[in-house]
């Protein structure tokens, strides 16, 4: 079997489901050759992919435009989105020939659409993975605009299409697909290092070490201004190139993210389902800025106030570094125990009986 495997590059988070996914499958069946498409660099999804896989260095779909982590650029993603589907059926037909030229024998999307309607096309069985779909993504920012009416519906097609929309807990309700199929948590747990990680950045073993982390979009407060707080360390990206006496960047710490952030006293982040998802099964608990018209925000604030500690926090106090008092009251909670996300299995398991 060859599995065609589209992952979509608006953050990281789609990676950060996928993943999971197929190094299950490759330990089910090792025997199933991978095909990559995503403008995601190769040397991103090494990081998390754990068998050989062929890369296709493209986008595979349209994703929304962005200012920022938190904020959609609106009137750049409706001309994305025109562009993108100017000749739609021309533009299917030339996916489902590429298909047919990598010989593959299944399609497995997080979460582009136009591989599923091209899979359909050429009569290959395909699945779709996502907390979300851009059909409901695309609804709610332009669905009132001009044309945006067949785009939507080219979209639902696609997506209703595949054999099955697998949606991992949390995700949005997708009432508009009868393909829609729920399963627990996917998540790729990293390992606690915590005694390891103050030894490499020489810091006292009771120090608080907090991760600060935006789901691989770009995102950057003033921390040069940030005061700072004794005893509390802020681990922070590498592209922040941040001169502050409380912050180290994550490459200091010489570990993969999901390790860091398992050994990490508390994760202060935007809502996404990567990192909800993976704090909540290594049970960190999450300082969250809101997110508010985002749709997918309300199911992932939900589910995570359910099952572990997490508090909402104003954008200013991010900004400002105001950060102590919300830390030390989220650390003054009940702990909850890690949740169990065993949806990568389930997810490899339905995948593997796809062709």
């Amino acid at each position: 079997m060859k599995l065609y495997v589209a992952i979509s590059h608006h953050g990281l988070g789609h990676l950060a489901q996928t993943a999971p996914v197929l190094n299950e499958l490759h330990a089910l069946a090792p025997e199933v050759a991978i095909v990559v498409r995503t403008a995601l660099p190769r040397t991103t999804l090494e990081l998390r992919l754990a068998m050989p896989f062929e890369h296709v260095a493209e986008a595979s779909d349209c994703n929304l435009v962005m200012h920022d982590a938190i904020r959609a650029d609106v009137p750049a993603s409706l001309a994305a989105y025109r562009a993108f589907h100017h000749g739609w059926p021309a533009k299917v037909d030339a996916e489902a020939r590429r298909l047919d030229g990598l010989e593959v024998d299944a399609v497995f999307s997080n979460v582009g659409y136009l591989p599923l309607a091209a899979a359909h096309r050429a009569g290959l069985p395909a699945m779709a993975m996502c907390s979300l779909n851009w059909a409901d993504i695309f609804r709610h920012y332009l669905g009132s605009e001009p044309g945006a009416a067949a785009i939507l519906d080219a979209m639902v097609e696609a997506y209703a299409g595949a054999r099955a929309f697998l949606r991992p807990q949390p995700s949005m309700a997708m009432a508009d697909l009868d393909n829609a199929v729920a399963i627990p948590p996917v998540v790729q747990a990293g390992r606690n290092r915590r005694a390891e990680l103050v030894d490499r950045l020489g810091l006292a073993p009771e120090t608080r070490l907090v991760l600060v982390g935006m789901g691989g979009i770009r995102y950057r407060p003033p921390v040069e201004s940030w005061p700072c707080r004794t005893g509390i360390v802020f681990l922070v990206p590498d592209d922040w190139c941040a001169d502050h006496p409380c912050t180290r960047a994550l490459r200091d710490t010489g570990m993969v993210f999901r390790d860091v952030l398992a050994s990490a006293d508390a994760l202060i982040t935007k809502p996404g389902y990567g990192s909800y998802a993976e704090a909540a099964a290594a049970g960190v608990p999450v300082l969250t800025i809101p997110r508010p018209d985002w749709p997918e925000t309300p199911f992932l604030n939900d589910w995570l106030a359910e099952v572990a500690r997490m508090r909402v926090i104003g954008e200013e106090q991010l900004l400002s570094g105001a950060l102590a008092a919300p830390l030390e009251a989220l650390w003054t909670q009940p702990a909850r125990p890690p949740v169990p996300a065993d949806g990568a299995r389930v997810a490899a398991r339905l995948l593997r009986g796809l062709a």
